[in-house]
């Protein structure tokens, strides 16, 4: 296990990453803030969905959900449909307006990182993408609630 020092520095680390967040974050187009760019992400990621899954896949409330999805829908890149097993729900998927905005997106975040890791090797690329996908899913792991005795 590390040592306490090791913990403390990587919360200072992960405080500095947020001017990583923010760069990579204006790289997005101006109408399509970091809310509807996670949609339209997770839509592409996970295929059509209920807008609770969403909320879920999101961490939110049905409410911030609800606003996201209002703002894409209003330009045209998801579309709702009633869903067939329960009339009283909606199916959000992307149209292809939506699945476009998807691919600028991602190529404008992958030119930013590629100009910003040039120098980087790709073994360095390669075991930054395996740290951080095992971080991740340590992260996923406590979406379960603790089991208390």
């Amino acid at each position: 296990m590390a040592e306490q020092a090791q913990y403390e520095e990587l919360v200072r680390q992960f405080s500095a990453f947020g001017a990583v967040k923010r760069e990579m974050g204006r790289t997005l187009p101006s109408d399509c803030p970091s809310g509807s760019a996670a949609v339209l992400t997770l839509l592409a990621r996970h295929g059509e969905m209920r807008m609770s899954k969403l909320a879920e896949l999101l961490a939110v409330d049905m409410s911030v959900t609800s606003r996201h999805v209002t703002h894409v829908a209003e330009r045209g890149w998801i579309e709702r449909s009633p869903d067939p097993a329960d009339k009283r729900s909606r199916i959000l998927r992307l149209t292809p307006a939506g699945e476009d905005r998807v691919r600028e997106m991602s190529r404008r975040t992958t030119q930013l990182l590629a100009e910003r890791l040039s120098e980087w090797t790709d073994d360095d690329v390669a075991e930054l993408t395996r740290l951080m996908a095992r971080l991740r899913a340590s992260f996923d792991d406590c979406r379960t609630p603790a089991i208390t005795q």
